[in-house]
């Protein structure tokens, strides 16, 4: 996870396939009064799994409840384009808590294209260089192969790639007790195309910064694919095979690592049925669990991590960042 930020710059089986992104929405450019939020100071504490003994590898993950489970790609699901204010919410993630039902999420369509300015825009802060119509364009495509091969809603695994690194297909690997990497920032995984850590897991250069990002890799840090994504220029000083940018969204974010578990095992960890399952779920991939209490705003690492995703999913972009749960 990364530090706290603020960026002022200019049935499975009748699953529907999402179209690939539209060549047509390009990025607005950001106008100064923008200001973006993501990150938080404390990472994601979810400990290793070796920790608590010998366990099967987390990665390939789906979500199991089928009270929760999506089955079917919907671009224009939810309410339109929400609105952009934030809102802290305490609690349990329920309904009766005054969180958001589902039926107040934004659509998919409007959230992508209202955070593209975001996208676009939030590499600079690390230097690097900001990401090309095509790198965000490639995050969209991840993210629904993500969502068909995991059940997870699309629009969960969007406001997780925005809160963990604003969509930066270059975000540096943070380590504050377990190494998160990519655009999903996830637990100990591969997929990076900024290599800070000087980690050479995965066959990664130490240091070395990919740019452009390949698709491969943002695959792996989003989505689901289990082998390397060959490329035809392998990575400089490397023989190994590499991932893209659908691999950091959609193998390791959504589905998990070996080391650690993705957002459709915290959801099914969270064992709820109704909408708290995903509020539950991001508190968890944060921080490896939910307070005993119950109350989602408490505990170790982010407390405000699950009121940022609620607003998010309902149409958060730029509003001022009104939690007082991090002090």
């Amino acid at each position: 996870m990364l530090s706290p930020t603020f960026v002022a710059l200019a049935s499975f089986s009748v699953l529907i396939s999402a179209a690939p992104y539209p060549s047509d929405l390009t990025i607005p450019t950001p106008t100064v009064s923008q200001t973006y939020f993501f990150g938080n100071k404390d990472g994601n504490f979810m400990p290793s799994r070796t920790l608590n003994g010998p366990q099967p590898a987390a990665k390939g993950g789906v979500v199991t409840n089928p009270a929760v489970a999506v089955t079917s790609i919907n671009n224009n699901d939810g309410s339109g384009a929400g609105t952009d204010v934030y809102l802290q919410y305490n609690g349990r993630g329920t309904t009766a808590d005054g969180w958001p039902a589902k039926t107040a999420w934004v659509s998919f369509t409007q959230m992508f294209n209202n955070n593209k300015g975001l996208m676009g825009s939030s590499c600079a802060q690390f230097g690097q260089a900001n990401n090309s119509p095509d790198e965000t364009g490639k995050i969209y495509d991840a993210i629904q192969a993500a969502a068909s091969a995991t059940k997870l809603d699309h629009r969960f695994i969007l406001a997780i790639a925005l809160q963990e690194s604003g969509g930066c297909v270059r975000a540096p690997t943070t380590n504050y007790g377990v190494r998160n990497p990519g655009i999903m920032q996830d637990h100990n995984g591969d997929g990076t195309c900024n290599d800070s850590d000087g980690s050479t897991q995965g066959g990664a250069v130490p240091h070395q910064v990919q740019n452009p990002c390949p698709s491969g890799v943002i695959n792996l840090m989003i989505s689901t694919k289990t082998q390397p994504y060959l490329e035809a220029s392998p990575r400089p000083k490397s023989s190994t095979p590499f991932y893209s940018v659908t691999d950091l969204i959609t193998d390791e974010g959504a589905a998990g690592t070996a080391s650690g578990d993705g957002l459709a095992q915290t959801v099914n960890e969270s064992g709820a049925s109704d909408v708290s399952a995903w509020y539950k779920g991001a508190r968890i991939y944060n921080s490896g669990s939910v307070d005993p209490s119950g109350d989602l705003g408490k505990g170790v690492a982010t407390h405000c991590y699950s009121s940022d995703i609620a607003n998010r999913l309902t149409g958060w972009v730029s509003a001022p960042h009104n939690c007082n749960l991090d002090g």
